[in-house]
């Protein structure tokens, strides 16, 4: 199995998907190889990805692992929800300005103010956070563009809460799951499912959120322009993504 994460080793800040990177995925599958997309995207912002590469129908890990999908038909093979009573109101207990959002795993995302366009897709419902509170959910995102990310480190430290995993994205941006849910966790529940070995996985990633996948990976492989923390945990570093870091590993196996 190949995983991939999407954004910043597949596509670019503005979306791009270069060339060089579909071509090699392309001789993945030409392989018979399953090429697994793992993001922290939400189904709606990772099925036209999935599209553009012209992958054949097939798992989809989606919501930093929270949810996995197969993609034709569209349907959710698993999905691990939790609580986000408590830390919601923590959040809000901490930085009140925090815009919320609780995903609504292939529908879209419930809301207490609307998030930045084109940070989020699917359908938006605003409502109270006594209403955001009132049921279980795969995923919260926490956002608030008009603060720095330091900010967002700092409150991912005093938090505090048991029962919940923290992403902190390039923004200031988190990500909460339930305890132990990340892409190595989807991953590895697939690996048993379609009995591949964990050892014959190549994961490709650049994020906070990709440590665990590219620990987990038989070889995990960090992009050249990746925190210093996640190549450190990585088997090997290729080059950024400007460099064709993606194209590159993928050719190495590939040809």
């Amino acid at each position: 199995m190949v995983a991939l994460d999407i954004d910043g080793t597949l596509v670019d800040r503005q979306g791009l998907l270069p060339s060089p990177v579909e071509y090699s995925i392309r001789r993945v599958v030409d392989a018979g190889v399953p090429v697994v997309l793992a993001t922290g995207r939400g189904l709606f912002g990772a099925l036209p990805v999935h599209d553009a590469l012209h992958l054949p129908a097939g798992d989809l890990v989606v919501s930093n692992g929270a949810a996995t999908l197969w993609t034709s038909p569209l349907q959710i093979l698993e999905e691990v929800r939790f609580d986000p009573g408590p830390v919601i109101r923590k959040v809000l207990e901490i930085h009140p300005s925090a815009i919320i959002a609780v995903e609504e795993i292939g529908v879209g995302y419930r809301l207490n103010r609307l998030f930045p366009d084109g940070e989020l897709q699917g359908r938006f419902i605003l409502e109270s956070v006594e209403e955001l509170t009132s049921r279980p959910a795969a995923r919260v995102i926490i956002r608030d563009p008009d603060a720095p990310a330091s900010d967002f480190v700092e409150m991912a430290r005093h938090l505090g809460l048991h029962g919940v995993s923290y992403v902190i994205g390039w923004s200031a941006w988190l990500d909460i799951t339930p305890r132990g849910v990340n892409k190595a966790s989807a991953l590895q529940a697939l690996c048993q499912v379609r009995q591949i070995d964990p050892s014959q996985v190549l994961a490709i990633g650049d994020g906070r959120n990709d440590i665990e996948m590219l620990a987990w990976a038989g070889r995990g492989v960090a992009m050249g322009d990746a925190p210093e923390q996640v190549q450190q945990i990585a088997n090997g570093v290729t080059g950024t993504f400007e460099e064709g870091g993606t194209a590159a590993e993928l050719d190495r196996w590939f040809r």
